[in-house]
């Protein structure tokens, strides 16, 4: 555990005038998940747009009083963040909206650009002006350049994909259309549906679909753009194929809501998968398999199916505390995890424990879970990680900037076990990725170092800020 995610976006267009903030707000709550630091939503009523953001969960930002001051509308565009690249400030908030000529624009970004630094220099020195330190602003100044020279958002958004790599998946509305794009990669996922009343609702992950519901239509393909307007929809597909599909693996590890699916995979079925996967590779005698709530559940599960050991539920989690990774700082991390989770101590007690976890980052959370278990009387404790060694830094949207934390980078498997308290420790080999999701294409850069874009010089998390103190 202990890695950060990056966004979620959420738009909504709808036939007549209702509450979309409203929708926004619910889809935002099932994309929870992919963002803790700050949420917002903007509506579209007639044109006028209204909007609030600020940092928190989306519980706390948008209260029953928060929602009844923005009016109904036909269209909305949501987000909720954790940021990869900017601080965590309110000016940093999505969506980020944008008044200029030919009207207005606000824009929901889920991923990282590779080439961010150097599109926002060129910005600068042509004169622009820039209020925030998000990859998802320079996205902005860029669509508006172009649409001031288009004939319409859609054909700008176009030639701005020309200029953007890395990874991006937009939702972004104008004064009469909701527009939808994916990366020609398809890095992070977007996808698309409609509710029974015509509404037609883009999302991060279907979930959100679900939840406001909406009946999944499809993903959107990579380098695909979804206009939404009163004419109905259309697709574009100018910078479709022109790029190998490299869809995060990760998603489907750890960052997706279980119930998700992703360009067809069920999550759920994935994460099952690599269980199944884990025990073929690395089994043990055991009494018993755990899983670490919530995302090490279903590979849990699959590691029970495959290795005929019994599943039983030996920690509890608060269901009232956010993911370890939330808090900054080290001490706060520790400080929530003794406060996370709880073993099950009769179920633990003398047994020999199989336990299931998604990832190990800097080994302290883990650590932690071990001893949890230790005091409450496991016998054995055989740690098993759905996932490979992060051995690399992620430059698409995982807050991964540098192996110096990483401990895979420092130390072998069996100096992680001992340094963790486990009796043994597997991870999914690298090797048996693509078996999760059945299909290639797939970005696992993380784990193996192949990148599939060049690595830009400086994608640290604090780039633009530091950037702005060197000058100063």
């Amino acid at each position: 555990m202990a890695v950060h995610e990056e966004c979620g976006v959420f738009g909504v267009m709808s036939p007549r005038k209702e509450d979309v903030a409203g929708l926004a707000y619910y889809g935002l709550y099932a994309l929870q998940h992919r963002g803790q630091e700050s949420c917002g939503i903007v509506v579209n009523d007639d044109g006028v747009f209204s909007s609030y953001k600020d940092l928190g969960l989306v519980s706390e930002v948008f209260s029953k009083d928060i929602l009844s001051r923005l009016p109904e509308g036909t269209m909305a565009v949501a987000h909720v963040r954790y940021g990869t690249t900017g601080g965590t400030t309110r000016n940093n908030c999505q969506p980020i909206e944008v008044n200029h000529q030919k009207g207005k624009m606000a824009l929901a970004h889920n991923g990282n650009l590779t080439n961010a630094l150097e599109l926002r220099d060129k910005l600068e020195l042509s004169g622009a002006i820039f209020h925030t330190t998000s990859d998802t602003e320079t996205i902005a100044y860029v669509i508006t350049r172009e649409r001031l020279t288009t004939p319409s958002i859609e054909e700008a958004v176009s030639n701005t994909m020309n200029l953007l790599e890395g990874a991006y998946s937009l939702v972004l509305m104008s004064s009469t259309k909701l527009i939808a794009a994916r990366d020609p990669y398809g890095f992070r996922p977007l996808c698309y549906g409609q509710t029974p009343d015509g509404t037609y609702v883009a999302a991060s992950e279907s979930c959100a679909l679900s939840a406001v519901g909406a009946e999944l239509i499809r993903d959107l393909e990579p380098g695909e753009i979804l206009v939404f307007s009163e004419a109905g929809v259309e697709s574009r597909k100018e910078h479709c194929k022109k790029r190998k599909r490299r869809t995060c693996i990760f998603e489907y590890i750890y960052f997706a809501r279980p119930d998700s699916v992703i360009d067809g995979v069920s999550v759920h079925e994935a994460r099952v998968k690599a269980g199944e996967l884990l025990s073929e590779s690395y089994p043990v005698d055991a009494d018993i398999v755990i899983g670490v709530p919530d995302s090490g559940l279903d590979a849990a599960l699959g590691y029970a199916k495959g290795s005929g050991i019994p599943y039983g539920i030996g920690l509890i989690k608060n269901k009232y505390i956010g993911r370890t990774f939330i808090s900054p700082g080290q001490h706060e991390r520790l400080d929530q995890v003794r406060i996370k989770l709880s073993p099950v101590r009769n179920v633990i007690e003398g047994k020999r424990v199989v336990l299931i976890d998604d990832s190990i980052v800097r080994g302290t959370t883990s650590k932690r879970i071990v001893t949890l278990l230790r005091d409450s009387g496991a016998k054995e404790i055989h740690m098993r990680i759905s996932a490979p060694p992060f051995l690399h830094p992620c430059y698409y949207g995982t807050d991964i900037d540098s192996e110096e934390n990483l401990i895979a980078c420092h130390h072998s498997v069996e100096e992680i076990s001992e340094l963790i308290g486990a009796d043994s420790l597997g991870y999914l080999p690298v090797q048996k990725l693509n078996l999760l999701t059945g299909r290639e294409g797939y970005c696992a850069a993380c784990f193996d170092g192949v990148y599939p874009t060049d690595i830009p010089a400086d994608l640290c998390k604090d780039r633009f800020e530091r950037k702005l103190s060197e000058r100063s």
